[in-house]
C-alpha cells in the first residue's frame, strides 16, 4: 500500500483480476466496535497513519446523523498480502437493517462483530439471521479485549449457544499476543478445529491420515478452511483488539487467505427489462456488464455518488450505460419506487475510501467503485451495457412499518419538497413515500424512530426543506345501521329548459365487506332507462364524499324503485343530484355507523415475550386469532387490530420484546368503531 501515513492512491487500489478482490462487510449490534475495526484494520495495513485521519463517516461529521447513531454504509479498502480488502462498514441499529441487506449484497463475506465485554443478545441473533438468510459466508471477531470486562471464552461460548457448533476459534489471546491455532500450540481447541476443517475436505483420505499421525501441512489446512467457510459450513473466531492492534494482522491474513473471492460467490439472478430469464452471470473483467448501485448519497456540491458493486464487465469512465430499476417485478408490495429504463453517461469513476473518493481508471467485475452524477440511478438499481439490457433481482427490501405524517412549514419548503422526496427515495428503498389522497396526508413509512429522524433531518440538512410532524390520520368509513327510505326531488325552473328529476330508493346494509349494489326496480317506466345509470352515478358520488362526517360510504345495496321524469326537463345530471339527494335523505332517516379499518398482524418473538405480547395485543383492542410454531424458538400470533392502534406498534414492540419480535401487517376489513372513540371523532370534527 501507499507509505504509511502516506495518500492512498489510485495504483493502490486498483486491481485487474477479481481474484484479488476480497468483499468483506462487517455486521453487529450497535457499540459493538466495528468502525473502531475498520479504522484499526487501516492502520495495520498502513493505509493511515493514525485513527481518525482518513475514515470519516459521514454520520460521524454531522451531515448525516440521527442522534450520534451510525446510519449509512460505509466502504474503505486496504490492501494486504497482495489483495484489495474492500471492508464494507454497516450500521447496528436495528431501524437501518437495509443498510445492512445492501452490505450483504455488495459482499462476499461477512465479519460478525460481538463484544467481548456483552451477551450476545437477541439483536445480534437477528443480524446472524440476515447473514444466514442469504447463505453469506461468515467469520466473528470479539473484539474490545481491552475493556474491563472482556471475557474471550465467555463470549465463545455465548456465540456458539446462539449460532451453532460450526462456530470455533481459528485464534485464542494469550497475553498481549494472539495464538494462531493454525500454525501452531497442541490443545483441544486446535485439535477440535483441525478436526472440523478436514471433514469439509475433498480429500476423503485426510481425516484417516490425521487420526493416524500425520502431520497436516499448514497451507493445506487454511485452504480446506477456506472451502468450508466458503459453503458457510465453517465459522471462524478471531479475537482482534482495536485499541492496541492485537489481531488485527491476523485477521487482515484470514480475510486473504480463509475469505472466498467473488469468483466463488454466486451473483444475483438476471432477467430483461421485460421480465425474462437471460442465464446466470459470470464474474469476468472482459464479459457484459452488470453492476449494482448498492448506496446512493447527494450532496448540494458533489451531487449524486453511487456505490455500486460489479458483478460482471468493467466499469470505464465516459461510456453509456443502460440503468433500470424494476421492483415491481420482484416485490408483490408497492414499494414506492417507479419502474425506469434509461441510458446514461458514465462521469468520473473512483475508489470510494471513507468519506474521500480517490480517483479510479477502471473498476472490474468483483470490485466496488463509485459514480458520480448518475442523475437517474437508485439504490437497487442494474448498470448494463445499452445494447444488452439487464436487470438483476434485487435483494429483498425490508418493510417499513412506522408512519410519520410530515407537513411543510412554509410556501418555499412546500415548493422544494416534492424534490428533496424523490430524492431521499432515491438513497433509501427502506423509505416508503405515501400521498394519501384521501387524508390528504404526505406520509413517511420507517422502519423506526432513529429511521425517521434520519430522513428528516436529511431533508432539513442536505436540502434546506423544513417539514414538522402531523397527527396520522387513519381513513374511516360509514355504513348504515339499519334499512332506510329516501326520497330524492330535484326540480328547478328558470327560464328555458328546466331541471327535473325524482327517485325513490331503499338502501340496507350489507354484512361486513359486502361492497355496493345498485338494483333497479322501476316498474311502468315511472324513470327512463337512460337515467337508471344517472342515480346510479348520483349515489355512489355522494356514497365517496359521505353522509354523516364526510367519510366514504360502504357495504350497502341500494334499490331505485320509483320516481318521474319530465319530457323535456329531465337530463343525467338531474337524475344524479337526485339519486345523491335521496340517498342523503335516507342517511337522516337511519343511524349512520363510523367504521374503522383492521389489519390482520402476525407478530413473531421468542416464545418466553408470547404471553406479553398477547396482552399488548388485547390491550389495542385486538382480537386474537391463534399462535404457531415460528421455528428456532420463537412463536408467531395472529391478530386482528384496528389500524389506529397500530401508528406505534413498531417501536412498542421493539420495546415489549428487547427489540426480538417483528411483525407483518396487512389489510382485514372495517368495523364498527366503539361508541366512545365514534364520539371523539365527530368532537374532534
Amino acid at each position: 500500500m501507499a507509505e504509511r501515513g502516506g495518500r492512498i492512491t489510485s495504483q493502490d487500489l486498483a486491481v485487474e483480476s477479481p481474484g484479488k478482490v476480497r468483499n468483506v462487510v462487517l455486521v453487529g449490534p450497535s457499540q459493538s466496535g466495528k468502525t473502531a475495526l475498520v479504522e484499526a484494520l487501516l492502520v495495520a495495513s498502513g493505509a493511515v497513519f493514525r485513527t481518525g485521519s482518513v475514515l470519516e463517516h459521514p454520520t460521524l461529521t454531522g451531515d448525516d446523523s440521527a442522534h450520534g447513531r451510525s446510519s449509512s454504509l460505509l466502504v474503505a479498502p486496504v490492501v494486504h498480502g497482495g489483495c484489495k480488502i474492500n471492508l464494507l462498514d454497516t450500521p447496528g441499529y436495528a431501524d437501518f437493517v437495509g443498510e445492512v441487506r445492501a452490505g450483504l449484497r455488495a459482499a462476499d463475506c461477512a465479519l460478525f462483530v460481538v463484544a467481548a465485554n456483552e451477551p450476545v443478545d437477541a439483536s445480534t441473533r437477528q443480524l446472524w439471521a440476515e447473514c444466514a438468510a442469504v447463505e453469506m459466508p461468515r467469520a466473528v471477531v470479539v473484539s474490545k479485549l481491552d475493556h474491563a470486562r472482556a471475557d474471550f471464552d465467555t463470549t465463545l461460548r455465548g456465540a456458539r449457544e446462539a449460532f451453532g457448533d460450526r462456530v470455533l476459534p481459528v485464534a485464542v489471546p494469550t497475553g498481549d499476543g494472539i495464538s494462531d491455532l493454525l500454525g501452531q500450540g497442541d490443545d483441544d481447541r486446535r485439535g477440535t478445529l483441525i478436526e472440523a476443517v478436514i471433514e469439509e475436505s475433498e480429500d476423503e483420505s485426510l481425516m484417516e491420515r490425521y487420526l493416524g499421525g500425520e502431520q497436516v501441512d499448514e497451507d493445506l489446512l487454511v485452504r480446506d478452511l477456506e472451502q468450508a467457510v466458503a459453503r458457510a459450513r465453517l465459522f471462524p473466531v478471531l479475537p482482534v483488539c482495536a485499541a492496541d492492534g492485537r489481531g488485527c494482522v491476523e485477521l487482515l491474513d484470514l480475510c486473504v487467505r480463509g475469505f472466498p473471492s467473488p469468483l466463488e460467490h454466486t451473483p444475483p439472478d438476471s432477467y430483461t427489462p421485460a421480465g425474462a430469464a437471460a442465464g446466470a452471470v459470470t464474474c469476468d473483467p472482459e464479459g457484459p456488464l452488470l453492476a449494482e448501485v448498492v448506496r446512493t448519497s447527494s450532496d448540494q456540491y458533489v451531487g449524486r455518488v453511487s456505490i455500486v458493486r460489479v458483478f460482471s464487465g468493467t466499469l470505464v469512465p465516459d461510456v453509456a450505460v443502460h440503468v433500470s430499476g424494476h421492483f415491481s417485478a420482484f416485490f408483490a408490495d408497492d414499494t414506492g419506487h417507479e419502474d425506469h429504463d434509461e441510458d446514461e453517461r458514465l462521469g468520473a469513476l473512483a475508489h470510494p475510501f471513507g468519506a474521500q473518493q480517490v480517483p479510479a481508471a477502471r473498476v472490474v467485475a468483483g470490485d466496488i467503485g463509485a459514480i458520480g452524477r448518475l442523475g437517474r440511478a437508485e439504490t437497487g438499481d442494474t448498470l448494463s451495457s445499452p445494447d444488452l439490457a439487464r436487470v438483476l433481482r434485487p435483494w429483498t427490501m425490508p418493510t417499513p412499518l412506522l408512519p410519520i405524517a410530515i407537513e411543510a412549514l412554509s410556501h418555499s419548503d412546500e415548493d422544494k419538497l416534492s424534490t428533496a422526496l424523490t430524492r431521499l427515495r432515491a438513497e433509501d428503498p427502506s423509505l416508503r413515500i405515501e400521498n394519501n389522497a384521501e387524508t390528504g396526508q404526505i406520509v413517511l413509512w420507517v422502519m423506526g424512530e432513529a429511521h425517521g429522524e434520519q430522513a428528516l433531518d436529511r431533508l432539513q440538512r442536505r436540502y434546506g426543506v423544513a417539514v414538522g410532524p402531523q397527527e396520522v390520520v387513519v381513513p374511516l368509513r360509514e355504513t348504515f345501521e339499519g334499512p332506510a327510505k329516501g326520497h330524492g326531488r330535484h326540480v328547478k325552473q328558470s327560464g328555458g329548459h328546466g331541471q327535473y328529476a325524482i327517485c325513490d330508493l331503499e338502501v340496507e346494509p350489507l354484512p361486513q365487506g359486502g361492497g355496493f349494489e345498485f338494483l333497479d326496480r322501476v316498474v311502468g317506466g315511472a324513470v327512463p332507462r337512460q337515467f337508471i345509470g344517472s342515480v346510479e352515478k348520483g349515489v355512489r358520488t355522494q356514497m365517496e364524499r359521505g353522509v354523516s362526517r364526510g367519510y366514504p360510504l360502504v357495504d350497502l345495496r341500494v334499490t331505485v324503485t320509483d320516481g318521474k321524469a319530465h319530457s323535456v326537463d329531465s337530463s343525467d345530471a338531474a337524475f344524479q343530484a337526485a339519486g345523491a339527494l335521496a340517498l342523503r335523505e335516507a342517511a337522516a332517516a337511519t343511524h349512520v355507523v363510523l367504521l374503522e379499518p383492521y389489519d390482520e398482524v402476525a407478530v413473531l418473538v421468542p416464545s418466553e415475550h408470547v404471553g406479553s405480547v398477547m396482552s399488548d395485543l388485547s390491550a389495542r383492542r385486538g382480537r386474537l386469532l391463534g399462535t404457531e410454531e415460528g421455528g428456532e424458538h420463537r412463536s408467531a400470533v395472529r391478530a386482528a387490530v384496528p389500524q389506529v392502534e397500530l401508528l406505534r406498534y413498531a417501536v412498542d414492540l421493539r420495546a415489549t420484546t428487547h427489540g426480538a419480535g417483528s411483525f407483518t401487517r396487512t389489510f382485514a376489513h372495517y368495523e364498527p368503531m366503539p361508541d366512545e372513540l365514534a364520539r371523539q371523532v365527530e368532537e374532534r370534527g
